[in-house]
């Protein structure tokens, strides 16, 4: 079933940091927007047609807006540079009900690890764990300070709580000693990009004892594959047969069947296209989903993820 979609204006652009711009999403005629927690995201439709997936960043008490922010990414696949280009007081953009895959779970200290764009995940998450009186820190990296994003809204919490590491000056931030004194009674959030990630989990192994660790990506691994041999796919609610040829995802292929299926990032780390299996082995090629899950080859993300034979039923 397919989420409620809100056309929106964008009330206010704000420049957070070189490259890096915050909008303030606001109903037409004003009005509340459904409620969302700390780690959700929005989907984004773009004029052009492009849908894209961004963390809201914004204060959850305040139910007439949503804020996201946006890196420009020259080299990209065009999302980021259309919303900048586009990114004016009055501008209308169709946005999807928030959706939380990076969930904010209790605990009674926090560490937060975050790498570029992905400071914006973790803004509502502080405030939440301030408001909850828990103890915190936060480790933020970036290429440079200037590429930064939110420094002066992290500059009104206590400075002893935050760590910031320009690389250009700073060299790479020190996972593994921010990780040592993360115990039982820790809950570790890391968001940034792929290479940050794993660094973090590979330190985390190693540092953190007893602590439990959230991540969320904020770009794939590497180029997407979803090479192989052809394979048909039965649409379980429909019994519609669809064949998926080589050099095609299956996202691709179903789209004309079923052109409301969710989807944002295309590369396998968001987890926007996760959709059940009902029969078949998916062979896993996603950044997203935990070892144990694709074991259970209980669901996949069919923007990359292939067939381990030649026939899949999904719940489609």
């Amino acid at each position: 079933m397919a989420r409620r979609q809100f056309d929106l204006v964008i009330d206010e652009v704000r420049r957070e940091a070189r490259d890096v711009i915050s909008l303030v999403l606001r109903e037409p005629g004003g009005g509340r927007l459904p409620r969302w927690e700390p780690g959700a995201h929005i989907d984004v439709t773009l004029p052009s047609g492009l849908s894209r997936q961004y963390s809201l960043c914004g204060d959850v008490n305040r139910a007439e807006e949503y804020v996201v922010a946006v890196l420009r990414e020259e080299h990209g696949r065009g999302g980021s540079r259309e919303l900048h280009d586009i990114a004016a007081t009055g501008q209308k953009l169709t946005v999807g009900e928030p959706r939380n895959n990076f969930p904010f779970d209790q605990a009674e200290k926090y560490l937060f690890l975050a790498g570029g764009i992905g400071i914006t995940p973790i803004l509502p998450m502080i405030a939440a764990a301030c408001a909850r009186g828990a103890s915190w820190k936060l480790l933020y990296g970036g290429r440079t300070l200037s590429s930064m994003a939110f420094r002066e809204h992290l500059a009104a919490y206590p400075a002893e709580r935050l760590e910031l590491c320009p690389e250009d000056t700073h060299g790479r931030p020190d996972f593994a000693a921010a990780l040592r004194g993360a115990g039982p009674d820790t809950l570790v959030y890391a968001c940034g990009p792929g290479g940050m990630l794993d660094a973090v989990a590979e330190q985390f192994a190693t540092h953190a004892t007893g602590a439990s660790l959230r991540v969320e990506r904020f770009g794939a691994d590497g180029p997407a594959d979803t090479s192989g041999a052809a394979f048909e796919v039965v649409l379980g609610r429909t019994g519609t047969t669809v064949l998926v040829p080589e050099e095609h995802s299956i996202l691709a292929a179903v789209r004309d069947a079923v052109p409301d299926v969710a989807y944002s990032c295309e590369e396998g780390y968001c987890g926007e296209c996760e959709t059940p299996v009902l029969e078949g082995t998916p062979d896993h090629r996603d950044s997203y989903l935990t070892e144990d899950e694709r074991e259970a080859g209980e669901t996949m993300m069919i923007c990359v993820s292939r067939c381990l034979g030649g026939r899949l039923v999904l719940d489609l």
